[in-house]
């Protein structure tokens, strides 16, 4: 059955959350369970409320991957009050027990793009991209790119990714390596060591 780029529908936002939490090994920075489910429900609002281009990947009915992004000047595709108010109320308690992991990491990437930008100036960001862990190797991220390009042609686009991630997947799509840092986090009772990495690419 072929990949196709629909609207996504409501019921499948927690799925969506879902291949987040996966692909993106969220487990790595959070033990329970439970406060992985709302870390991920956070990730997904924080991302979605972002977005002027909200693209969903289905094999016939099932959900198999979602792609953000955030073009400058363009309306965001999914504005919510209530969303953005859940993700103001967890984004205080994550700086508040993840004592400064949270903060380093946002201020590495701000770091990276503001270096960026001394010599490129971006049309937007690709801000949240996950396929279904069940589907790989079916062409899932390709045909979201694809269709992003198809809609913002000639647009310079970045993004944020680490080595918790599969950032080989933007190495083999003629994706630029534009800036790499290497950090520590510090969650409380662990660390984890990440390379930050900020691509870019003309679609």
């Amino acid at each position: 059955m072929r990949i196709e780029i629909k609207e996504l529908k409501k019921a499948d936002h927690k799925k969506a959350a879902a291949f987040a939490i996966t692909g993106m090994h969220f487990h790595w920075y959070v033990d329970s369970r439970p406060l992985l489910q709302l870390y991920g429900k956070y990730f997904w609002n924080m991302e979605i409320t972002r977005a002027t281009q909200i693209l969903a990947a289905y094999e016939g009915d099932t959900l198999v991957g979602v792609l953000l992004a955030e073009i400058y000047g363009e309306k965001k595709a999914y504005p919510s009050f209530g969303k953005s108010l859940y993700v103001k109320m967890f984004d205080t308690l994550l700086r508040l027990f993840s004592k400064e992991g949270a903060g380093l990491y946002e201020q590495t990437n701000r770091s990276m793009l503001c270096k960026y930008k001394e010599t490129w100036v971006p049309d937007g960001e690709i801000i949240f991209l996950a396929a279904d862990p069940g589907s790989q190797g079916k062409g899932i991220g390709s045909a979201l790119l694809k269709e992003l390009a198809r809609r913002e042609q000639g647009k310079r686009i970045f993004l944020f990714t680490d080595d918790a991630c599969t950032y080989s997947f933007y190495d083999r799509r003629e994706f630029r390596r534009a800036a790499e840092t290497k950090i520590v986090l510090n969650m409380g009772r662990k660390t984890v060591p990440l390379r930050c990495f900020l691509y870019d690419k003309v679609l």
